[in-house]
């Protein structure tokens, strides 16, 4: 579906055919025919609108037949059915500057652009390389946000596993841990082109746009290195637990071995008397206790070493 948006005396109109200096946004479902008909309406090349719809494409910029062609990674909600896929993962968000437009394509739904266009009224869609910071500035605030959900969460997870050390709070740790490793691999990537881009200032920036460039690319670096953190921790915190819960299955097998072995020996003295030969005190008054008592006193000598050497 293509949406055509305007800025209008300061408020964000949504028009039904494109004109000069409008911001264009492609979202889900799309089909071939709004592709070919934006190519030759905008003069963009359809390689640029097909590539938009690659999950797995990285962040790159390029320019062809004098169009700017952008991709970065944006953080977005897993709605995966499967319950061991991450809770978050990044999507690509292809911006394409023209000679009079700026088009965003997302292949899903996502915050970023729907935090752009709530502040679009504000924007200048002349100043089209503003126009395009906007949107990383976004981005950034998009994983920043996500990082402190992440980190709640894991505080939560970890609690509940302190008091239950069920499975369900390793696999939703598990999960967290996938998080991490896709926002880690696109605020990297994310830094790279941005770091490009003002090295080359491929966007022909001025020097104020290029001073708040330099602002989001230490944003970034702040939100990578959050991200590495809270990675770090989790790491550490999972093997924390598997050592731990290693230690209680040996502690529970040990206290399982000791209560094996208190309890067989009683039955060893039961099996002697049991016997059909002659046996010490079998003909006295007295020959049912015996054994009793001995298998008591046995097992009460046995637990009281064990607990002794801490085995219990």
């Amino acid at each position: 579906m293509i949406q055509y948006f305007k800025n209008i005396n300061n408020q964000t109109i949504e028009i039904d055919k494109p004109e000069n200096g409008i911001w264009v946004n492609l979202v889900p479902p799309f089909k071939e025919e709004e592709f070919l008909e934006l190519s030759d309406g905008l003069e963009i090349p359809i390689e640029f609108l097909r590539d938009s719809l690659d999950i797995d494409e990285r962040p790159r910029y390029e320019i062809e037949d004098n169009v700017r062609f952008v991709v970065i990674k944006t953080p977005t909600e897993n709605n995966s059915f499967n319950d061991s896929d991450a809770f978050y993962i990044t999507i690509p968000i292809c911006i394409i500057l023209t000679h009079n437009h700026i088009v965003t394509v997302n292949s899903f739904d996502n915050g970023a652009i729907k935090k752009f266009l709530n502040t679009f009224q504000k924007r200048h869609p002349d100043k089209r390389s503003m126009m395009v910071l906007k949107v990383f500035e976004k981005v950034v605030q998009n994983f920043m946000e996500y990082l402190k959900e992440i980190n709640h969460k894991r505080n939560l997870y970890e609690q509940k596993l302190y008091d239950s050390n069920r499975n369900e709070e390793l696999l939703n740790l598990m999960r967290i841990q996938k998080s991490l490793v896709y926002f880690v691999t696109a605020l990297r990537s994310n830094e790279l082109v941005m770091l490009k881009m003002e090295r080359t200032n491929f966007l022909g920036l001025t020097d104020e746009e290029r001073e708040f460039l330099n602002d989001l690319i230490v944003d970034t670096s702040q939100a990578l290195e959050m991200a590495n953190i809270y990675t770090n921790i989790l790491s550490s915190t999972m093997d924390a637990f598997a050592s731990i819960i290693s230690n209680n299955l040996n502690n529970v097998m040990k206290r399982l071995t000791s209560i094996t072995i208190i309890l067989s020996l009683p039955v060893l003295v039961a099996s002697i008397y049991g016997m059909n030969v002659k046996i010490p005190y079998a003909d006295t008054q007295h020959a049912f206790y015996i054994p009793i008592i001995l298998s008591i006193a046995v097992s009460v000598l046995l637990a009281w070493y064990f607990m002794k050497k801490k085995w219990f």
